[in-house]
């Protein structure tokens, strides 16, 4: 049973979701059946005053639809018949004769959110855990269980239009203001709050009045949210434009009718590749969370306390989001200054955190006040785990890790953030070097949730499983990668980094090159993010991944030229483009680079072998990395980049896209490029021999 439905002596019933052998709440065809059955039991209780629908689990009312199995429901009918179960039982819940009120603890997100909108009333809870919102445009798909029709008669249209276009999951006190949610509380509290809002009786039909909600208001908002959609997707998303349409045409309309373009939008949208590939991301996302160490066994250790092992952007960035965690970090640097800097960063991202409502302000002061910033060398014997965010020289993390072999316990896992260099070349020299693992976060800390866990080849099971346990508890997504140059990520990253230097000196300017890829749908140019990670990281990481990779991309001495001219990117407010102090201020392209273009070559070249030379030598690189055995899976692949870069998401991962081109058309392009641009295009022995019989990276 997954529904319990109860009569308390105050004329109350109460419908609890608890989903057995199972953390979350979900619905199937079976929860959606046993909810029917339910509804059918209340809608013969004339003595009743009202119901309560709520969750037995601690954080989550409801999660949605159970996408498991809506995916593997591949006939046009089977999905059909989900989507009308839902319509016709969420309709008899905003129909039964008595008063219902949704009360919200935890996750309530898509199909969860449609239920609460089917009720009278919705009141929230106060817990952090708690966000409502319509997601499912991340997914590809739109609201398709009233969703779309319920919310914006609720809200009103360009309210709804805010949450559903955006898929935006909002905490209990937005979620009052917006309208989603008629009254917030405390989570002991939260019940006595529900009945409160049945003594209101059944809620009269919504009427949102307005300009925005007229025909005409409709037109403008229409014309404007269209605009914004196009202006952050670029058009490559179709779902939230068949949202923005559905939501449109059914806004005033019967609600049968509403249903019924819900439905139709729905079946369209789940034929795409888009939102195949979405669809896809998620599941790469639930496979992370299980991810379990090879050969470990359950061998690593709860890491209950940290040290971070420098302050700089990284190691505040680090320190602050383990302590937000509720983990006691001490923040070690050599000097007092330093060590004031990296805390001035990591209360800063608790302030802006808060100003978010992700903490209270008391939260955050809680969590800045479990960093305990260290100077001295003190003993690190009751530290769990050493995670090092030192300047990116080996001799230097080297000497470190002697030191904090000598200091720590025998059971403290010493992991480095190292983003390129050999864990085995840092754990050189230590007794044990098998304690000594990678734990590579990307830059900003509390943005990125992409965590590559590196195993050198004498890290010990227990270290890898201590690394992976601790990754997944402070609520990060990991991939497991081989020790090699570069790791994933920066590997199949670096050669796109350097074509696209390479392409600005042939004569292509900056912005060209960065809209060609922000239009493939990359969320950042390749020559504005060097600006941002800096020319000079850049310029180093290349240069050390040129002596250590077996076929590297060559490099040219362009950034030289421009670090020589202290041209660093946006640290030193100019790069490729150049960056006003101004506040708002946008970047312009640096008019000073002349010099640097040297060739016409690539300025000759249209866009389509522009786009080959940048995408398909990731692609390359993706598939050498596979075929290195640097990670396991074409999915730790696409997952990496996907969540590392941003690396389009609609289009799956390069590996992915590569399937959809096909691998024999991968390797046509690739030996066109070898042979007419540079012999570093010469496609990997993998993609050859998969273009003999143009097999797929993903078979099925």
């Amino acid at each position: 049973m997954n529904l319990s439905l109860t009569f308390g002596a105050d004329g109350i019933a109460l419908l609890t979701f608890d989903r057995p052998n199972s953390s979350a709440n979900v619905f199937d065809v079976a929860t959606l059946e046993e909810l029917d059955a339910h509804l059918a039991t209340l809608e013969t209780r004339r003595d009743l005053k009202g119901v309560v629908l709520l969750s037995a689990k601690a954080k989550i009312f409801l999660a949605g639809a159970d996408l498991n199995a809506f995916s593997k429901n591949l006939t046009v009918e089977s999905r059909g018949h989900t989507i009308d179960l839902g319509h016709r039982i969420f309709t008899r819940l905003e129909r039964l004769p008595l008063p219902t009120v949704a009360a919200i603890n935890g996750i309530c997100l898509g199909g969860g959110c449609e239920l609460a909108l089917a009720c009278d009333w919705r009141v929230a809870s106060l817990d952090k855990s708690t966000k409502i919102g319509l997601p499912e445009v991340q997914l590809g798909i739109l609201p398709a269980w009233g969703g779309s029709v319920r919310l914006p008669r609720l809200i009103g249209l360009p309210a709804a239009l805010n949450v559903i276009l955006a898929g935006k999951q909002l905490a209990a006190i937005p979620a009052q203001k917006a309208g989603l949610a008629d009254d917030v509380a405390h989570p002991e509290y939260l019940l006595a709050a529900a009945k409160k809002l049945l003594a209101r009786g059944k809620r009269p039909a919504p009427a949102p009045t307005g300009f925005a909600n007229s025909a005409l208001g409709r037109r403008v908002v229409a014309h404007r949210a269209k605009q914004g959609v196009l202006a952050k997707t670029r058009g490559h998303y179709p779902a939230p434009l068949k949202a923005l349409e559905v939501c449109l045409a059914a806004f005033g309309r019967p609600l049968e009718q509403g249903l019924a373009l819900e439905r139709a939008a729905l079946l369209e949208l789940v034929a795409t590749p888009e939102c195949r590939s979405l669809m896809g991301i998620f599941f790469l996302q639930e496979r992370a969370k299980k991810l379990k160490a090879p050969g470990a066994d359950g061998a690593g250790r709860k890491v209950r306390s940290v040290a971070v092992v420098g302050a700089g952007t990284m190691g505040a960035g680090i320190a602050q989001w383990s302590a937000a965690r509720g983990l006691p970090v001490i923040l070690k640097d050599i000097a007092p200054a330093l060590l004031a800097k990296g805390l001035q960063a990591a209360e800063k991202l608790f302030r802006d955190a808060a100003k978010r409502r992700v903490f209270t302000e008391a939260e955050a002061t809680a969590g800045l006040d479990r960093i305990t910033p260290v100077a001295a060398d003190v003993p690190l014997t009751d530290v769990d785990l050493v995670i090092e965010a030192a300047v990116e020289k080996l001799e230097l993390k080297q000497k470190i890790f002697r030191q904090l072999e000598a200091r720590a316990a025998a059971h403290t896992v010493l992991a480095t953030n190292t983003s390129a260099l050999s864990i085995d070349a840092i754990a050189a020299g230590l007794a044990d070097p098998g304690r000594v693992v990678g734990i590579h976060f990307f830059n900003p800390v509390h943005r990125m949730q992409l965590v590559e866990i590196v195993q050198g080849p004498r890290t010990s099971p227990a270290a890898l499983d201590t690394a992976l346990q601790f990754v997944k508890a402070i609520g990060k997504l990991p991939v497991l990668v081989k020790d090699s140059p570069g790791f994933l990520v920066n590997r199949i990253l670096l050669p796109y980094m350097v074509e696209a230097v390479r392409l600005f000196t042939e004569g292509c300017s900056a912005p060209q090159l960065d809209r060609l890829m922000l239009d493939f749908g990359m969320p950042m140019g390749p020559l504005r993010l060097t600006d941002e990670v800096g020319l000079d990281v850049s310029q180093h990481v290349a240069t050390d991944l040129q002596t250590r990779l077996p076929k590297p991309v060559p490099i040219d001495d362009t950034l030289e030229k421009m670090i020589a001219k202290g041209w660093l990117g946006k640290k030193s407010g100019t790069g490729f483009y150049v960056f006003p102090k101004e506040k708002g201020a946008k970047e312009t392209a640096n008019a000073e680079v002349a010099f640097l273009q040297t060739t016409g070559k690539g300025s000759r070249q249209d866009d389509a072998t522009r786009l080959d030379r940048l995408v398909l030598v990731m692609v390359n690189e993706a598939a050498r990395v596979l075929e290195e055995g640097v990670v396991a899976a074409p999915e730790d692949v696409d997952f990496g980049m996907i969540f590392g870069t941003g690396w389009a998401p609609f289009r799956g991962g390069p590996l992915r896209y590569a399937d959809t081109l096909g691998t024999a058309e991968i390797v046509k392009r690739l030996q066109q490029l070898a042979a007419e641009v540079a012999p570093y295009f010469e496609p990997s022995a993998k993609l050859r021999d998969m273009a003999k019989t143009n097999a797929k990276f993903y078979p099925s």
